[in-house]
């Protein structure tokens, strides 16, 4: 019996994370939040382990989805690299902005990651940063910008880098702070969602080169292999529909469930946690 309880606290957690990981309502928060009032997480030394774990198969769910996108903008742009075709220019400068959009969070993360981890990781902290995530997302509701893909600036990479690494706190949404920082910069919603993703993938292919290793240390038995696959798989799966949705409710613009949603799950948390 207690093994199966330890199987659905490995299902729940994944599809929590797989869900809440491509959505902009923070899914490091609410696995605080499900740790806090549901006693559900993983323990001692496995805890960064199953997170790098989950990680991996957000960004699996990123890559299929995505999966024409990168095929374009890679042969596209080593085509501009080795033709300087103009034709190309736009996913060359596309793929460039990319790179230095990850820079903000790949530095303050390793300067500041152990700061965040002991002082803003409380309940409480995270219902304000819900809140502060579901007025962004209301700032934003009605806004319509022109800019595509090779529209962007480096203006815009940087701005839209340094949202990124305020996604280091949890609670403030990772894909929420950076698509509000985009359509802020006068992106249409595809393109700033389209961004968005792209900055995620180097980010989270970082932390698992960084962290790989925990995983191999954590899996010492059959059992404990059996419930991280258990986790990586409803992780996946959640992933891939959850974005999805996404990708879809961005398509008609309307993002009032999302800032709602904060909104109530901030406050509940500030009054009662």
């Amino acid at each position: 019996m207690e093994f199966w309880m330890e199987i659905l606290k490995f299902l729940y957690l994944g599809l929590l994370q797989g869900f809440t990981e491509p959505i902009p309502v923070s899914s490091s928060g609410h696995l605080i939040l499900a740790q806090h009032f549901l006693g559900v997480a993983v323990e001692g030394h496995k805890q960064l382990a199953f997170a790098v774990l989950v990680n991996f198969a957000s960004l699996l769910a990123v890559l299929v989805i995505y999966r024409q996108d990168l095929h374009r903008l890679a042969t596209r742009t080593l085509r501009y690299l080795k033709e300087r075709d103009p034709a190309d220019e736009g996913e060359a400068r596309f793929v460039l902005y990319i790179v230095l959009g990850t820079i903000p969070a790949a530095v303050l993360g390793l300067l500041f990651n152990d700061l965040i981890e002991s002082w803003l990781t409380g309940v409480t902290v995270v219902g304000i940063t819900l809140i502060i995530t579901g007025f962004a997302l209301w700032v934003i509701r009605n806004l319509k910008g022109r800019k595509m893909d090779g529209d962007l600036r480096l203006g815009d990479a940087l701005i839209v880098g340094f949202a990124q690494a305020l996604a280091l706190i949890p609670g403030i949404s990772r894909s929420g702070a950076t698509i509000v920082a985009g359509m802020l910069r006068g992106m249409n919603q595809e393109t700033a969602l389209r961004y968005s993703f792209m900055l995620y993938i180097p980010v989270s292919l970082g932390g698992i080169v960084l962290e790989g290793d925990d995983i191999l240390h954590a899996v010492t038995d059959a059992n404990t292999l059996l419930l991280y696959t258990i986790a990586f798989i409803a992780t996946f799966v959640a992933s891939y529909f959850a974005l999805k949705w996404f990708m879809n409710v961005m398509r008609h613009g309307n993002l009032k469930v999302f800032y709602i949603y904060c909104f109530i799950v901030g406050f509940l948390v500030v009054l009662f946690g």
